[in-house]
């Protein structure tokens, strides 16, 4: 069984976003940047299988400039076999990334795709969906456990009542969700192994893609600063301030 992972290059989760002062995006000059923490999880949930012996090839896959094979070396570093970078700085938005994908998809025939349920810096949710839509192939989003059977995966996840379990035929696409796993630590070993690795370069001309934005970004901009709250003296005096000054009630 083949399975295709997908991951973004995003910037690190642990670096504070600013605005650029035109308005048009986010500030990514000299910031750390680093593999999505969703796609993480999906590239290590790959390699377990792989290691159960229900996976054959694990193949990682990014969509950007050339800078995410960065990201396509720590995924191989964590244990894909190769990797394969749609290289354009066209800004890619889910639905042509969900394009890219299906024509990666219909060249590779993987068995299974696994992609992170959302990218950290737009939070869409949308490329995994749309993925199965295009391919017609059933999906499980949100997985916090995932079984490979015979034939067919079964994949519990998270919904607003607690967890329903959903059994997939083969072919495949499943989105991750943090309770999945715990993605490994990358050894120094495994990085310089992974320099060896097959990294292959492609363009979206090359599958017959075409990714120009269909949305267009207007402005960009800080949430509010949150004024300092005030203490009250007793329960009549809040529900006073919460009725007449803050009208939530």
């Amino acid at each position: 069984m083949k399975v295709i992972v997908a991951v973004k290059r995003v910037v690190d989760y642990n670096v504070k976003v600013r605005v650029r002062s035109d308005g048009t995006g986010v500030d990514i000059a000299n910031v750390k940047m680093s593999m999505n923490p969703f796609d993480e999880i999906a590239i290590e949930e790959a390699v377990r299988l792989k290691e159960k012996g229900l996976a054959t090839e694990v193949v990682a896959v990014s969509c950007g400039p050339l800078q995410c094979q960065e990201t396509l070396r720590t995924a191989m570093a964590i244990g894909a076999d190769r990797a394969i970078l749609v290289e354009t700085l066209e800004e890619l938005q889910p639905l042509a990334v969900a394009k890219l994908l299906k024509a990666l998809v219909d060249k590779e025939a993987p068995q299974l795709v696994i992609l992170g349920k959302q990218a950290i810096d737009d939070d869409c949710n949308q490329t995994g969906q749309m993925l199965a839509a295009l391919l017609g192939w059933g999906q499980a989003t949100f997985a916090s456990k995932v079984e490979v059977l015979d034939g067919t995966v079964q994949v519990t996840r998270e919904v607003d009542g607690g967890a329903e379990t959903l059994s997939l035929s083969l072919p495949a696409i499943v989105t991750t969700d943090l309770r999945l796993n715990e993605p490994r630590y990358v050894t120094l070993p495994n990085i310089m192994k992974a320099k060896k690795k097959p990294l292959e370069n492609i363009k979206p001309a090359d599958l017959g893609v075409d990714v120009a934005p269909r949305l267009k970004t207007l402005k960009v901009s800080e949430p509010p600063k949150r004024s300092a709250g005030i203490k009250v003296p007793d329960v009549a005096t809040l529900v006073d301030k919460l009725k007449n000054v803050a009208k939530v009630i």
